[in-house]
């Protein structure tokens, strides 16, 4: 973190009531060439992903009593919503034990305001999340499905006055006593006030009795997940919510997104006559576009001191370099920094058996190494095209799926020249391009970080000539049908 940022953390509020929440770990399947570890996740290879081809979240099972803070970095995350004075963003961290669902939604909000007299209606109408589910296979209001809404509170409430359940009844949502627990978080001068903020967040923890489960769901299972996020920036009126999915309909399950428990490894394909092809600028392609969004490598510096009005919408073309970061304290998401890059497919040959596929990205440097953790870079497929001389944090395509993660360890010290390789398998991303005829596989990468100083910088498509080795690079393994 740089000085600006820092200087939030002394004139900030923090209430934070997370105490006594600890994080376990997931077990790495393979170790890179800079020495952190890869977990994949690609979980259908075969048609499309998910439900009807909808955006999909694959979450992790932690084996632990509880899920909290520590161990966010492991958590899969999906993000939705605009910064600026007017609208909100949210990260959405997620995961689940033995007994329940945990949820924790991070919202960049410029104003936070709450019904302090609230008796659990109407709570949309202020700043609030609502999580639906729908478990099972049909798709309209019936009993499989749940909503769970939770307003912002201060710690010392009672939860019950906050928050709300229903379940549908054939037709429409009725009101139901379904438990859940729900654990509040804000940062900014105050809620309740006409002086900037910078945002806040809520975790909810759904047990799967709640659900009408004895246990957890098998590995592989598909519920539906719908997300909204509600806003109130004045006393009198409400403003607009945003949802994930972005077609979200409330009271349209088959609208959600696809919500799929565990992670599993991708599938080997049988092929003869093999080879290996790498795509890069450069090299058997003429371009890769690439850019990172959000803060870069500076925490947003160009949008200082009103972030709200501007951050969202910094453009970091033709930079060298990029920078991939995230963390739990919401007062620093101007440092926030996600990466998109594209790779034109036109060198495999037509017909071919995909047989494997890895992202390979140099390291060079990160945020304060006297401070800073291991990351778990997370990689996404990325379904719609951009621009990268227009893309930016508020207009960068959400995550059509999340394939994997890698483990980038902290750089005491510059590595030198191309930097340190790291490997992302891509596998299922390049296999559905390349059997769907775009010509490109799109790529997103970031992470669900928790600790401060967990920037990871990287070498660019834009690197001079002179550095080509490090630029980003797409290695694919493809052969014929045997």
């Amino acid at each position: 973190m740089i000085q600006h940022v820092k200087r939030w953390h002394q004139r900030l509020l923090l209430i934070w009531v997370m105490s006594g929440l600890f994080w376990g770990s997931i077990a790495p399947v393979r170790a890179q060439s800079g020495g952190g570890t890869s977990l994949f996740l690609p979980a259908v290879l075969n048609g499309s992903a998910g439900i009807s081809g909808a955006r999909t979240v694959n979450i992790p099972y932690l084996n632990k009593a509880s899920i909290g803070q520590s161990d966010f970095t492991n958590t899969a995350i999906v993000w939705y919503g605009q910064v600026n004075t007017d609208s909100n963003y949210s990260d959405v961290r997620l995961a689940y034990n033995d007994s329940e669902l945990f949820i924790y939604i991070a919202t960049f909000d410029r104003r936070l305001w709450y019904n302090p007299s609230s008796n659990g209606s109407g709570l949309e109408d202020w700043d609030a999340v609502t999580l639906r589910l729908y478990t099972g296979a049909g798709g309209g209001l019936d009993q499989n499905a749940y909503q769970f809404t939770a307003q912002l509170y201060e710690s010392w409430q009672s939860p019950a006055k906050f928050q709300a359940s229903a379940r549908g009844n054939g037709s429409a949502w009725a009101s139901a006593s379904l438990p859940f627990t729900t654990t509040p978080a804000w940062r900014g001068d105050g809620i309740n006030t006409n002086v900037d903020d910078r945002g806040w967040g809520m975790i909810f923890r759904i047990p799967f009795s709640s659900l009408g489960l004895n246990n957890r769901p098998a590995d592989g299972t598909e519920w539906r997940l719908g997300l909204q996020t509600h806003d109130r920036d004045a006393a009198v009126a409400a403003s607009a919510a945003v949802a994930w999915p972005e077609n979200l309909g409330a009271d349209q399950p088959n609208s959600w997104g696809v919500l799929r428990f565990g992670l599993p490894a991708v599938s080997a394909a049988a092929a003869v006559n093999v080879q290996t092809v790498a795509i890069r600028r450069g090299l058997n392609a003429a371009q890769t576009p690439d850019t990172d969004v959000g803060g870069g490598s500076n925490c947003g510096m160009e949008s200082e001191p009103e972030f709200f009005p501007s951050w969202g919408a910094l453009n970091h073309a033709g930079h060298g370099d990029f920078n991939i970061q995230n963390q739990a304290d919401i007062a620093d998401w101007p440092c926030y920094a996600r990466y998109y890059v594209q790779f034109p497919l036109d060198a495999i040959p037509a017909g071919k058996v995909i047989q494997s596929a890895e992202l390979i990205l140099h390291q060079f440097g990160g945020s304060d190494p006297a401070q800073a953790v291991r990351s778990n870079i997370q990689v996404f497929a990325v379904a719609e095209s951009w621009d990268e001389a227009a893309l930016n944090w508020n207009n960068a395509p959400l995550a059509y799926e999340n394939l994997g993660a890698t483990t980038v360890d902290v750089l005491a010290a510059f590595p030198g020249w191309p930097g340190v390789a790291y490997a992302w398998n891509v596998t299922r991303a390049v296999r559905q391009s390349y059997a769907e005829g775009g010509g490109w596989v799109r790529l997103a990468l970031y992470s669900a970080d928790s600790a401060y100083h967990s920037g990871k910088y990287f070498v660019s498509a834009d690197a001079e000539d002179w550095n080509a080795a490090a630029r980003p690079t797409l290695r694919i393994t493809f052969g014929d049908a045997p």
